[in-house]
């Protein structure tokens, strides 16, 4: 079902997935299905929400799937109840949306704060109630490792993914009472189907190859490698760990 393969049983949980129908948020999300979780999960597009839904039914997986703009404060609002309506309760929420704000112009900048940063901000903000109803809750927020280095171009991204990871320690310290648990992921170079670092393979070969030569590894990640980490996060095999974002790179940094 995912590229990844789950060990961990997440039975009678309830997960939500904000961006969840490519990628890294597919990935999870079909994830936390295989590993037995109800899921729901949103995109704007509506025909890779379906299909997504029906693979999920295929091997099944309790789905529910919404059309939602990540970048409208209602769409979040209406998305997020009827998230918790359908699974009857919240124990997990992946913030994945980007908007991809690579352009240093006013476009850039915005898509970064209003989908990147507020669409986070506003789903902790709708899940928080239901989140404090769960025994052991988590939020996991999906950020890059261009948020943990200084770079030359893509300033608008990498400044939206900084701002994500540091709200991320700051709402673990708030939450700690509640026995809410808040951790990121810093994914490094993640190829998929029709994703930004597929593209690149064939319209900037030269690109491409000077970032998969700074991966140790050799090849470049797969949303999988970063389901497995959401899904350790979220388990109580990580019942200690809070306010952290953990680098899922294959030791890219390593190389600058």
């Amino acid at each position: 079902m995912p590229d990844s393969a789950p060990v961990l049983d997440f039975s009678g949980r309830r997960v939500v997935v904000a961006a969840g129908s490519r990628g890294i948020g597919r990935s999870i999300a079909l994830a936390f299905a295989a590993a037995g979780a109800g899921v729901s999960f949103c995109a704007r597009g509506r025909e890779a929400l379906e299909a997504t839904r029906a693979q999920m039914a295929e091997h099944g997986g309790t789905a529910h799937a919404a059309v939602c703009d990540l970048a409208d404060a209602g769409d979040v609002a209406r998305y997020v109840e009827e998230a918790a309506a359908a699974l009857g309760g919240i124990d997990v929420l992946v913030n994945n949306g980007t908007g991809y704000g690579f352009e240093d112009d006013e476009d850039g900048w915005r898509r970064g704060l209003d989908v990147d940063i507020m669409g986070t901000v506003r789903a902790v903000r709708h899940a928080l109630p239901r989140l404090r109803e769960a025994e052991g809750a988590s939020i996991l927020n999906t950020v890059s490792i261009a948020a943990l280095r200084f770079r030359s171009s893509g300033a608008p991204y990498a400044a939206a993914k900084a701002a994500i990871a540091s709200y991320t320690g700051s709402l673990a310290l708030e939450l700690a009472a509640d026995g809410i648990r808040v951790n990121a992921i810093a994914p490094g170079s993640i190829a998929f189907p029709g994703g930004l670092w597929e593209r690149r393979s064939r319209e900037e070969p030269e690109l491409y190859r000077s970032f998969l030569d700074r991966i140790p590894f050799g090849r470049m990640g797969k949303p999988g490698d970063i389901a497995n980490a959401a899904l350790f996060l979220a388990s109580p095999l990580a019942s200690w760990v809070t306010g952290q974002t953990l680098v899922v790179d294959g030791g890219q940094m390593l190389n600058g």
